[in-house]
């Protein structure tokens, strides 16, 4: 039995995931007639505990759904729970009843099943003792979604459900704000889209996290991957080299703030790798604007590649192709030295950018 209706997913995933860790939801009250002042609002509205008094019956019953699921006779305690809990709409019992339905449908396999259920819990019992148990079942149920398992459908585990597990996440972190495990989930989504190379994803998330995460004993290993996310990003160098820059940058600063780290990582090679496709960006760029007949612009990069990289074999080919540059144009002023970009780690504090193209007289 379906308790409640989940809406689908629809899109914009990184959004939710961002919008998951901003600020809680703020209203605006007078002060003593003088002063407005904000005050938070609730994320789950409380509702009125039931006061019927529950019977021996209803007891017994509820205790024997536990035994079946203990017996892993999942089935008959769906059944037996989904009964009582049509025929007692109204009970101290009911929260309980709940959580103990979705322990069911978990382990009997029907995962999105039992998010419903322990959805309803939490829509409807926020300060119930199953909250944070049940938050941690539909954390566990997204988890395993993400990890591969398979929506049912025509009774066979046939469909992906890692955009709905991307949403269960969120709306954990939306019930928890600040709770431990909603800095587990927001982490989860992070290194899903990484794990998944949708990478443009993972380093924005991974940003969030820095930001809202700043002491976690995780926040080395998120620069480190978020660093790698953006080195994913290039293209290559016929693109925008944006990516490489930041990456460049972020793995700096992550050799400043754990050497330790970056010695286990072996990053100084990494950076070398960059730099030797940095400058094989700013070849490429200088040769398309002399091939397209725009010597200046082609001089200007030539002298860049030479002043950033002097000792890289790029260098010495844009020496070379300088020599049979026309006069007019070796006659434009020098390019500042690297620009903000430079393979020392001085780059790591200054902005890091490839040159604007120079005016052409």
């Amino acid at each position: 039995m379906r308790m409640m209706h989940y809406p689908a997913f629809a899109g914009g995933l990184l959004a939710m995931a961002l919008l998951a860790m901003a600020a809680e939801p703020r209203t605006w009250e007078l002060n003593d007639g003088h002063v407005w002042e904000q005050v938070g609002l609730p994320t789950t509205t409380p509702t009125t505990r039931p006061t019927t008094a529950p019977t021996a019956e209803d007891y017994q019953t509820i205790d024997s759904v536990e035994q079946l699921i203990e017996n892993k006779q999942y089935g008959a305690a769906d059944k037996l729970d989904v009964y009582w809990l049509l025929n007692h709409k109204v009970s101290p019992l009911r929260e309980r009843a709940l959580y103990l339905l979705g322990q069911a449908n978990m382990r009997g396999g029907n995962r999105m099943e039992a998010f419903y259920n322990f959805d309803e819990l939490l829509d409807k019992f926020p300060e119930s003792k199953y909250f944070y148990p049940a938050l941690q079942r539909q954390y566990e149920i997204a988890d395993d979604y993400l990890h591969g398992y398979k929506r049912y459908f025509l009774g066979l585990p046939l469909l992906d459900a890692s955009d709905e597990a991307v949403e269960m996440l969120f709306r954990i972190q939306q019930r928890s704000p600040g709770s431990a495990l909603a800095e587990k989930a927001l982490l989860r989504t992070g290194d899903y889209y990484y794990e998944d190379s949708q990478f443009d994803l993972a380093g924005d998330v991974y940003g969030v996290y820095i930001k809202s995460y700043p002491r976690s004993p995780h926040v080395p290993r998120v620069r480190l991957r978020q660093a790698f996310a953006n080195y994913a990003q290039f293209r290559g160098t016929k693109f925008d080299a944006s990516p490489i820059i930041d990456a460049r940058k972020q793995l700096e600063m992550i050799i400043i703030d754990y050497p330790e780290l970056a010695k286990a990582e072996n990053l100084a090679p990494v950076i070398a790798r960059i730099d030797v496709t940095f400058a094989q960006k700013l070849l490429v760029t200088a040769e398309f604007y002399r091939r397209t007949h725009e010597p200046q612009a082609a001089v200007y990069y030539y002298r860049f590649l030479i002043k950033t990289f002097p000792d890289a074999p790029q260098a010495q080919e844009a020496r070379e192709t300088l020599k049979d540059m026309p006069a007019s144009a070796l006659k434009i002023p020098e390019p500042p030295a690297a620009l903000g970009y430079a393979p020392t780690t001085q780059s790591a504090t200054r902005p890091a950018t490839i040159p604007s193209r120079p005016e052409v007289h």
